[in-house]
């Protein structure tokens, strides 16, 4: 399965942000609106994906990105895994699902914004 979406990839942890409860008062930490808005819009191009994936997968994801900025890739995977359990693409990120990330890599093209994700099925070895 391979899922496009139109957009660079934005990070949950970089884009984290203190906020206070107005209720009690004490802080916590929310994801920025700029990370809020990249997941909302994934959503239009993730619905159609719902299979709630339950078998051992590989990961690929290519994040094309405009600029030669620095960025951490294990960062954006993070975020492109929660987002595919939030809509229902795979049934979780833990190991027995997601266990491999091969091939997954950041590559810049000036003015090119772009996710690709690449879902395989990895066959069980049999010893």
């Amino acid at each position: 399965m391979i899922i496009k979406i139109p957009m660079m990839c934005r990070s949950k942890k970089n884009s984290e942000q203190i906020c206070i409860n107005k209720r009690t008062g004490k802080n916590f930490i929310a994801q920025s609106e700029l990370y809020k808005e990249f997941e909302r819009n994934c959503g239009y191009f993730l619905n159609k994906y719902q299979s709630n994936i339950s078998y051992p997968i590989n990961l690929k994801c290519t994040f094309y990105v405009k600029d030669r900025r620095k960025r951490d890739i294990v960062n954006l995977l993070n975020a492109i895994q929660d987002i595919l359990v939030k809509y229902k693409v795979i049934a979780d990120d833990n190991y027995n699902i997601v266990q491999s990330i091969d091939g997954s890599r950041i590559i810049y093209e000036k003015g090119r914004e772009e996710t690709i994700i690449e879902i395989t099925k990895i066959r069980s070895e049999v010893n």
